[in-house]
């Protein structure tokens, strides 16, 4: 399944695209929907390219179909993201922890100037998520990407938050 999301920062381009690549920033995503507070295991830096690998884990809730195929207490892994700071962009994967024979997540975002005020940042996520299982593969791809767009709308308010509290 093939997905794109966009999301609006009230912060100039150079600013978020940094926000992401600074392993304090995930500190602060404590209590945001669906997903337990992120583990920054790896942040490596080589001029404007940032490496981060974060373990995320699943704590919402899943439809009896779903926990039918997955247990939710493995449903955990690490996004392996590399940050190039100079062209505002971050290429993404998922790596599973458990069940990688099932599901396969990879991506992009991108941070431009938001056309109509270029002290604002638009992020555009583009992502492609495969769940192999029969017959309710779909509806959990959906219910992914459903909750992924919910973090990710989550996620703005603690970004403009975390840079406003850096000055």
């Amino acid at each position: 399944m093939r997905f794109e999301l966009t999301h609006r920062y009230a912060a100039p381009v150079d600013e978020v695209a940094a926000a992401y690549a600074d392993p304090a920033l995930y500190e602060q995503f404590v209590g945001l929907p669906k997903l337990g507070p992120p583990e920054v295991l790896e942040h490596t830096v080589e001029g404007p390219r940032v490496h981060l690998r974060i373990r995320y884990r699943f704590i919402g809730q899943l439809a009896p179909a779903v926990t039918a195929v997955v247990r939710p207490e493995r449903l955990t892994w690490v996004e392996d993201a590399t940050h190039d700071l100079d062209a505002h962009t971050v290429s993404w994967r998922m790596i599973p922890d458990h069940y990688a024979d099932r599901l396969q997540a990879s991506g992009t975002f991108r941070f431009i100037a938001a056309p109509d005020d270029a002290s604002a940042t638009i992020r555009e996520t583009e992502g492609e998520l495969k769940v192999r299982a029969l017959l309710v593969g779909g509806a959990v791809e959906r219910a992914i990407v459903a909750g992924l767009k919910e973090h990710l709308d989550a996620e703005v308010t603690v970004v403009e938050r975390f840079l406003a509290s850096r000055g």
